[in-house]
């Protein structure tokens, strides 16, 4: 069995002037970015492999999740995930290596919770907000379609 975390960045500044993929964290954010890993720590997941957007609010978000979650983890920047939709995302973690049992891709809003409603048939009315995740279970990574996944657990910054 697999375990794919799908983390939307945390919350980031609107910064006049400033390219999208420069934005950084507002200090919820940061928080927020730490609370996470935190929280998939307690879980028990350890991710083997980090797939992560190119952009700073992905970046640092990776960072303070994996400092309390994984500090050891395989970070690997995939340029393909800013802007994916949800197919393009599910080809990226199609192509990871079977080796790897929990994987942890950290993306962007609607793409990831499209991919993460569509995996697993749920409403994308649920909310996703920044810096939330959803943990699902699959047999493999490779040929992920609808249904192929089933959820395990939702978080997002606002639950206790």
């Amino acid at each position: 069995m697999k375990t794919l975390i799908a983390l939307r960045h945390a919350k980031a500044a609107n910064v006049p002037g400033l390219a999208d993929r420069e934005r950084p964290l507002t200090d919820r954010g940061e928080r927020d970015a730490g609370r996470a890993g935190e929280t998939l720590k307690r879980l028990g997941l350890s991710p083997g492999l980090v797939l992560c957007s190119p952009s700073a609010r992905t970046r640092r978000t990776t960072e303070l999740a994996l400092a309390v979650l994984a500090p050891d983890a395989l970070v690997r920047v995939e340029h393909d995930i800013y802007e994916a939709y949800p197919d393009e995302l599910l080809e990226l973690v199609g192509r990871v290596d079977e080796e790897v049992s929990t994987l942890l891709l950290v993306g962007h809003n609607p793409g990831v919770h499209e991919m993460v409603a569509g995996l697993t048939l749920t409403s994308v009315e649920e909310p996703f907000p920044p810096g939330s995740f959803a943990v699902i279970r699959t047999e493999s990574w490779a040929g992920l379609g609808p249904g192929d996944g089933r959820l395990l657990s939702r978080w997002n910054p606002k639950d206790p």
